[in-house]
């Protein structure tokens, strides 16, 4: 197994450990840990990706898992910000069937011998989630740790994570409107 894909590998590792500091309030510093974890997690990402072109590393079977861990990944903070009631569960919802509806239509594609790449506004619905679940996590860290004790929590994250979720729907509808050939509705 090359590098990359061991990296993929640890992010979905990482993602029980970020969901054991975030929700366990009996460890001390918990949404710092959880952040930190969160933080190391999206940087594999990042590595991964760029070691896989830059090495001429890529694999069918990173091809597959990495986008699989980044829905992994997101989707643990976005669940566990509603059992904290920092989000509603209808923006996690909507987040979530966007994800799904793209995951779906990329393997009907893959099926077919064709690979839809991700489109600029996808890049960027990826950018404003990751900044989204880094903010609200960073503000809980920051009051876990006794600065901005006053700043309304659930509030800012409810913001955030509508922002996500609108933009998710901007590019649902993109990535669905350039791929609508894939959808062959007669077979």
């Amino acid at each position: 197994m090359n590098t990359p894909n061991k990296l993929t590998i640890l992010r979905v590792i990482l993602c029980p450990f970020f969901l054991f500091f975030l929700l366990v309030d009996a460890v001390p510093y918990h949404f710092l840990y959880a952040l930190l974890i969160y933080i190391a997690a999206s940087v594999t990402d990042t590595i991964d990706g760029n070691l896989a072109r830059k090495r001429k590393l890529v694999t069918d079977f990173g091809t597959f898992l990495d986008p699989l861990a980044d829905k992994v990944l997101v989707t643990c903070a976005l669940v566990a910000f509603i059992e904290l009631d920092l989000t509603g569960c209808v923006a996690v919802i909507i987040i979530l069937a966007r994800e799904f509806l793209v995951t779906s239509l990329r393997l009907v594609a893959a099926g077919h011998g064709k690979v839809i790449a991700a489109g600029s506004l996808g890049k960027l619905k990826t950018v404003i989630t990751l900044v989204s679940v880094i903010g609200i996590l960073a503000l809980l860290a920051a009051q876990d740790i006794g600065l901005l004790l006053s700043w309304p929590t659930d509030v800012i994250s409810r913001v955030f994570i509508w922002i996500s979720a609108a933009i998710t729907v901007l590019s649902g509808i993109d990535y669905l409107c350039k791929n609508y050939s894939h959808i062959d509705y007669r077979k």
